[in-house]
């Protein structure tokens, strides 16, 4: 933003025909002998709608890994979410799960354009950040995260602030991606350099994490089509491999105006560090479509479909002329093709709400509710007897499918979220906002207050825990009790598993 993915002998088919019928009347007699109610199936989602996400949808990344998507995009504050999703669709209602929060004087605001690459095993998170009571932005810098294991959701710790000599004003640098070329990393990023215009930048690296030399100009805006209403910008590198050949896209012009497009450049020579072995195409490869209400589209990434067969962009864009570089704008995707010289064809950015063909390969389903599962008893967060009633009491239950264990998690656009019981269409409260350790948690009607605003907070092992947006406390189950009934309250953050729970779909 600017400044701112062995044979045997078979029974005769009537045998097969009893068998099934009898195996079919013994499940159902298990499922009902048991309490558990049956799910209806769901059926295989084969389109999405943009956009892809409403709430803080800027500057947006995809990757698809082990079976889900993962995408995260900018924040303006200081934590970085993420949402997971065995289909694009599903990434609409996912729920945002904060994978990093920060409140280092040097760091602590103004998250920015979070890009996840996977390299030897592990994930490594860029962004660029800000200090703490820097109004915007001249304080931004990037930094990088690594993961402790192969999970995109964390967790995660800080490994270094990657910034250079003769970067203007004293480091700034933002946008940051990662280039791979002949087996060697490079860190990608828009800034200035000495008194220059903001430019794309490039630096070599040793490895994810720490730089091996000095930065170096390979893009500045000199088109008319990169200088619009007065915004001279190169910003939101994203590296496109194929067929041995390496494209960068960038973001050109200025966020703040409608005219907001990406620019493609190939590299052409042998040397990635000098601007000479890049070659920009003259005209931009993907803008503004006022027939279909899109303006300013632009600081994208890509992904593959599961498949592997198809390409896709992921970009974000405003719905009116008049919108900026704000939190109005959404998240899209869409599939692109490869003309006949082996370059991308991007096309032109759909209408919202078209309904567009998923990803080739997608075989998950997407839920748009979920049971919470404690990680120390294996039990559900529950509405007691779904009650309907305002202040009834959440608790621990054994599993068992009904709807008073099931909570659609809501994004409320501040990184916080409030969980809706699908019962009773009312959220999970604490009660009297209640600040002591022990304070209840109930159902009640939506009040739009802090106390009735979680934080999803992703642990080891994709455990998560449930943070009051009011008190920081999480929920805790009473005495890390095993039994049915168990009070589920706040408690201070103690570390054990009877304060972490698995979200599952369904």
């Amino acid at each position: 933003m600017t400044r701112y993915s062995p044979r045997s002998r078979s029974p005769r088919p009537g045998a097969w025909l009893a068998l099934t019928l009898a195996l079919l009347g013994l499940l159902s007699t298990a499922l009902t002998a048991g309490g558990i109610a049956a799910a209806a199936p769901q059926a295989a989602v084969t389109t999405f709608t943009n956009p892809v996400k409403t709430q803080k949808g800027a500057d947006p990344w995809i990757e698809y890994h082990d079976g889900n998507y993962y995408l995260a995009a900018s924040s303006f504050t200081g934590e970085l979410t993420m949402r997971k999703s065995p289909t694009l669709a599903g990434l609409s209602s996912a729920p945002s799960v904060q994978v990093w929060a920060d409140s280092t004087p040097s760091r602590g605001t103004n998250m920015w354009a979070p890009e996840m690459h996977f390299v030897d095993g592990r994930w490594y998170l860029y962004y660029s950040a800000g200090k703490t009571g820097d109004p915007c932005c001249d304080s931004q810098r990037t930094h990088v995260l690594q993961s402790a294991g192969s999970d995109p959701l964390g967790p995660y710790t800080h490994k270094n602030t990657l910034t250079g000599p003769g970067l203007d004003p004293g480091g700034w640098l933002i946008d940051a991606s990662l280039l791979r070329v002949g087996g060697r990393l490079y860190l990608l990023g828009s800034g200035f350099m000495n008194g220059s215009r903001q430019s794309l930048v490039i630096a070599p690296l040793s490895n994810p994490y720490t730089l091996s030399g000095g930065f170096r100009i390979i893009s500045s805006p000199t088109h008319g089509w990169e200088t619009q209403s007065g915004n001279h910008v190169n910003e939101g590198p994203a590296p496109l491999y194929r067929g041995g050949r390496t494209f960068l896209s960038f973001s050109a012009s200025g966020c703040q105006t409608p005219d907001y497009k990406l620019g493609l450049l190939e590299l052409t020579g042998s040397d990635p560090l000098s601007a000479s072995s890049w070659t920009k195409k003259p005209t931009p490869v993907f803008q503004r479509n006022d027939a279909a209400g899109v303006f300013g589209p632009g600081h994208n990434g890509f992904f593959t479909s599961p498949d592997g067969t198809e390409s896709w962009i992921v970009y974000h864009a405003n719905d009116s002329a008049a919108g900026g570089c704000d939190n109005r704008r959404t998240t899209r995707a869409q599939k692109f093709t490869w003309n006949a010289d082996g370059t991308p064809n991007f096309g032109t950015p759909v209408a919202t709400g078209t309904r567009l063909p998923a990803p080739s390969g997608e075989s998950g389903t997407a839920s748009d509710s979920f049971t919470l599962v404690n990680r120390d008893s294996g039990k559900c967060l529950d509405l007691a007897n779904g009650s309907a009633a305002d202040g009834a009491n959440v608790r621990q239950w054994a599993c068992n499918g009904a709807t008073a264990q099931k909570w659609r998690i809501e994004d409320q656009a501040d990184d916080t979220s409030r969980l809706v019981s699908v019962a009773t269409g009312k959220v999970l409260d604490v009660a009297d906002c209640s600040t002591a350790d022990g304070a209840d948690l109930r159902q009640w009607q939506w009040l739009n207050n802090a106390c009735q605003r979680f934080r999803l907070i992703a642990g080891d092992s994709g455990w998560i825990r449930l943070a009051n947006a009011h008190t920081g406390n999480v929920a805790d189950v009473a005495n890390c009790s095993k039994e049915d009934g168990a009070d589920v309250r706040l408690w201070q953050w103690l570390g054990n598993a009877c304060q972490q729970w698995q979200l599952r779909a369904g």
